[in-house]
């Protein structure tokens, strides 16, 4: 399977830190974030990676180049400003991911999930679900008989990962659309599996996370 990295978002919530340097970009224990779901995607086997980009894309272009010192092929999803939010980032890249299922990552998650794991769903998606963490104690969604579903207890949260076939977006006809509608529609049809990661799971959105993030990477260090 081939992967993509959501890298286009604008980093509000990371803000001074991401008016200069795209969020992906930003430093934990001393390497780039996307540079710790680029290694992992190279030691699971998956070498073909595609980055969106928007607010200052060519840094990342510039940072990160074809991908072989990786070990990767990677290729770039140019959006405009503003970018097109998730689901019409993914739909844009369509023609870079083939007619496959392919992974998606957020690119402001650290994790240690073993992505060879990932298969081809059965339905349109499959998610990868997470313990809640302080900053959203409600969670997303239920998971149940390997089914994700918008109602029901104990709620989860979708970490960022997921496992997509691409006729979940081909039938939008908007430039620019959210994801969320899309995976309701999925679980209500029954097409949107799941399961419950409980390893190490990271959502870098505020600066004193990711500052949280560098302290504990150095001292693993």
């Amino acid at each position: 399977m081939k992967a993509m990295i959501l890298s286009a978002g604008r980093g509000e919530r990371m803000r001074p830190l991401t008016d200069a340097t795209p969020k992906p970009l930003l430093q934990a224990g001393g390497r780039a974030l996307i540079e710790y779901h680029l290694l992992s995607l190279a030691k699971a086997g998956i070498t073909d990676v595609v980055i969106n980009h928007a607010h200052l894309g060519q840094q990342l272009v510039d940072a990160l180049g074809d991908g072989s010192r990786y070990g990767l092929a990677i290729q770039y999803s140019g959006e405009p400003a503003g970018a097109l939010e998730t689901g019409g980032g993914i739909r844009r890249a369509l023609p870079l991911l083939g007619d496959d299922a392919f992974i998606v990552i957020n690119g402001d998650i650290y994790t240690d999930f073993p992505y060879a794991t990932l298969m081809p769903p059965a339905g349109l998606v499959h998610l990868v679900l997470v313990d809640n963490p302080p900053h959203h104690v409600r969670g997303d969604f239920a998971l149940h008989a390997g089914l994700v579903s918008a109602q029901g207890e104990p709620r989860l949260t979708y970490s960022g990962i997921g496992v997509y076939r691409p006729q979940l977006f081909q039938q939008q006809t908007q430039e620019k659309f959210p994801l969320a509608p899309l995976l309701m529609e999925a679980m209500r049809d029954g097409q949107a599996s799941g399961e419950h990661y409980q390893g190490q799971w990271i959502d870098i959105g505020t600066p004193a996370r990711l500052q949280a993030l560098d302290q504990q990477l150095q001292g693993n260090r």
